[in-house]
């Protein structure tokens, strides 16, 4: 099965030189963000990013969701789906979108009532078929509508309605995988349908990360990922299928490395970094192998080896040299600068930080990697804000959390967490206890949501520095609300 969106077997489009043409000059992560943008103005909620914008061009894509359309439609007014380069519906969706159309019309977008949840947590939507792996942009499904009751179950559906649930199947073949139910199952040699579905399965993660935050993710995350791995031992005949598949599995390996990392499993992500590193050298894949020792940074800074952060964060550098992407050295680069701010050598971090707004300064690029859509002004910000800190250095730490939170899109819930957690910590180490609380406060109110430990320990932290401003009325009424403070770490 091919991975194109469409739930009918249509014939294959060619690229959408239409919508490209209406990108213009602006990278895929910029346009994404105008969607969003876009979208937020007429009250529809999506997660467009440059992937999704990249299938969109490559013709993957026939005809957008109904959330899409009114998007698109607000974006450029006067122009129709046709206009756009899109498929018509009833062709893309066959005889179920037909029916729809005789009893109501395609002015009748499907609502979220039309969708309920099964005994197993899955969740069915009637408009759509149970199974559909490569379907534009599955998680929208799991986003949009959702409360605060509903989002355990949505997780729940997440999980079961991705490359989980395709081994769940007995197939025919070499490879042996253990299912979420812990049942053996075979695995076929796999193909298309397989690769797609580990790809969607990253993005997924990482939109329900964006939302949720970490802690309620990283157990189920683990078994798309042993689903990923079956495959790749299963094999393939295709070598196209097979990069694809060492890509995914790879880049799954990174995301759930990420959800053990900010959920405070610090060995766990360091194992599943290693998994992906390993899978990036044995596939050839630089740009896999330049996220891979990206994130390893990240976390040797967290946990208390900034030299291992710093050559982790240059080995990615040279890995993601000859790729084209002057963001991802800019990231790697600030990567490095907080490792010698772990290091306390404020001159070196000094000069990273230089280059890493040098790089920056020279924008985004079609060559800028998907998963980096969440890298602009507000992470940079946040990112120097966070070696300030580190380094003692509490004035400028103070502005650049600022300015984080200030730029940070809406839709990054645990980011906006994250840089009003960095911001409280900083302005109580500063002696600001009645604006500290105040950013704690907010955070408390973002964390409805959101299951970060890593966000949870900067608290911590911020009540450890308020602890001594306690008689102040700010500071009296959040101390019980935040976590027991702890030590901080030399």
């Amino acid at each position: 099965m091919a991975s194109s969106p469409s739930t009918s077997p249509g014939p294959r489009r060619g690229p959408n030189t239409a919508f490209r043409r209406l990108r213009g000059p602006l990278s895929p992560g910029e346009f994404a963000a105008a969607v969003r943008r876009s979208a937020r103005e007429i009250g529809e909620q999506v997660a467009c990013d440059a992937r999704y914008v990249g299938r969109v061009e490559a013709g993957e894509i026939r005809c957008p969701n109904y959330a899409y359309e009114r998007v698109f439609l607000h974006m450029f007014p006067g122009r129709t789906l046709a206009d756009l380069g899109f498929a018509p519906r009833e062709s893309v969706r066959g005889r179920a979108a037909r029916v729809r159309g005789a009893r109501g019309g395609e002015t009748t977008p499907p609502s979220a009532l039309t969708r309920r949840a099964d005994a197993a947590g899955t969740v069915v939507d009637h408009d759509r078929p149970a199974h559909h792996p490569g379907a534009e942009h599955d998680a929208e499904y799991a986003i949009t509508n959702e409360n605060d009751e509903e989002s355990d179950v949505l997780r729940r559906a997440f999980m079961t309605g991705g490359p989980a649930a395709l081994v769940a199947v007995s197939l025919t073949g070499d490879g042996r995988n253990t299912g979420p139910g812990g049942a053996t199952t075979t695995v076929r040699r796999a193909g298309e349908t397989e690769a797609a579905a580990v790809e969607d399965a990253v993005h997924r993660i990482r939109l329900l990360d964006d939302r949720h935050g970490a802690d309620g993710l990283y157990r189920r995350a683990g078994t798309a990922l042993q689903s990923a791995y079956a495959y790749l031992d299963a094999g393939t005949t295709r070598r196209a299928v097979a990069d694809r598949l060492h890509s995914g599995a790879g880049e799954l390996a990174i995301s759930v490395g990420w959800l053990a990392h900010d959920s405070g499993r610090f060995a766990d992500a360091r194992s599943h970094y290693a998994e992906a590193l390993a899978t990036a050298r044995v596939s050839g894949d630089p740009a896999l192998e330049a996220h891979a020792f990206c994130n390893t940074a990240f976390l040797a800074r967290d946990a208390g080896r900034p030299r291992e952060a710093v050559r982790a964060a240059q080995a990615g550098h040279q890995a993601a040299q000859h790729l084209g992407s002057s963001r991802l050295l800019s990231l790697l680069t600030l990567r490095e600068a907080g490792g010698w701010a772990g290091l306390d050598d404020r001159s070196a971090c000094e000069d990273a930080l230089v280059r890493a707004h040098r790089l920056f300064a020279r924008g985004p690029s079609d060559d800028d990697p998907p998963w980096m859509t969440f890298f602009g002004e507000a992470e940079m910000a946040g990112l120097e804000s966070q070696c300030w800190s580190a380094l003692g250095v509490w004035g400028p730490a103070v502005v650049h959390a600022r300015r984080a939170v200030a730029l940070q899109e809406p839709h990054f819930v645990r980011n906006r967490a994250l840089f009003t957690a960095e911001l409280a910590g900083d302005l109580a180490a500063a002696g600001r206890p009645d604006e500290a609380a105040a950013a704690a406060s907010h955070v408390l109110e973002l964390l409805g949501p959101v299951k970060s430990t890593r966000i949870r320990s900067m608290l911590a932290v911020t009540a450890a520095r308020l602890a001594p401003h306690r008689r102040e009325p700010a500071v009296s009424a959040l101390l019980p609300r935040l976590p027991a403070p702890r030590a901080e770490r030399a």
